[in-house]
Order: C-alpha cells, then structure tokens, then sequence
C-alpha cells in the first residue's frame, strides 16, 4: 500500500497528536519525577540528618535484595562502583549497613543491613506506604492497580537494552 497524497494530511494529524500526547507524558513524568525526588529527600533524612537520597536507595535496595555485592548494587542503579562505595562508606559510618564474606566467595563481601538499618528502613517505609495511601487511599482499587501495571510498562521499556532492573 502506498501514500498517496489523500493519506498524508490524515498522517500527519496522526503524528501531531502523538506528539502532543508525548509532550504530555514528558511533562508529567518530569512533574511526578521531582516530586518522588523531594519526597526521597525527605525520607533519607528521616533515616539520618545527613543522608543523601542516592543513599536511602541503596539501602532499599539492600533490604529487598538481602545481602548482595558491591558490583551487583552498582549494576542494580547503573553507578559505578566508586560511587556506591562512597555511599556503603556513610552507611556502614553510621550503623545502617556492614560487609561480611561472601559465603559463595570468601574473597568478596556482601552487604546487609544491620539491625538499626532494617529497623529504620521499617519505619521510614512504612511512612512512605502512607504516603502513598494518603494521595491514592480513595481511587479505586482497580485504577490502582492499573496505574502499578502501567508504570511496570513504562520501567520495562525504559529497562530494554540497559542490562539493569
């Protein structure tokens, strides 16, 4: 089938309101995304006064992974290893997290939390569960869960060919 020069206005109306509705995904991404990121802040300095939100992501990374290697937190956010160390540095300076052998490698270290570090991500999770239930607690449960299904898309395309989750 080809174009021919009637099918053109039609496409052309077609890509402008892809476009648009593009446009409009990328401004309320960006919206929700600066939000989520002061909403993080909040939350890492709940944790500690001096946390950086790079760090309360790897602390909850930590909590639902369980023990895991430095290269394999890093492969998980897509940082250097550099970076994470400097960060694993701070949370293991003020008692969230500690390395011991790996037990599959003894020359390898895993990380985990320690007993304060779970107790806190606890509690600073659960406040952000609430958070959650406070601005959705009245949609309806199947929006809900088609917002979760909708995101879970939107991760999985943006997670294709990047090697990480």
């Amino acid at each position: 089938m080809s174009n021919t020069p009637d099918d053109a206005p039609e496409m052309v109306e077609v890509d402008d309101n892809v476009d648009a509705a593009l446009q409009q995904v990328e401004h309320q991404l960006s919206m929700f995304w600066r939000r989520a990121r002061s909403l993080s802040h909040q939350l890492s300095r709940q944790v500690h006064p001096d946390m950086e939100p790079a760090a309360y992501g790897l602390l909850s990374i930590i909590r639902k992974e369980g023990p895991i290697r430095l290269t394999d937190l890093a492969s998980c956010i897509g940082v250097g290893k550099p970076s994470v160390s400097r960060q694993i540095a701070f949370l293991e300076s003020i008692g969230m997290v500690y390395k011991e052998a790996d037990p599959q490698d003894g020359r390898a270290q895993s990380i985990r939390l320690t007993p304060k570090g779970e107790e806190k991500m606890h509690q600073v999770q659960d406040a952000r569960r609430q958070v959650f239930r406070e601005r959705l607690g009245e949609w309806p449960l199947e929006e809900i869960q088609t917002l979760a299904d909708y995101i879970e898309r939107l991760n999985a395309a943006y997670g294709e060919g990047s090697g990480k989750d």
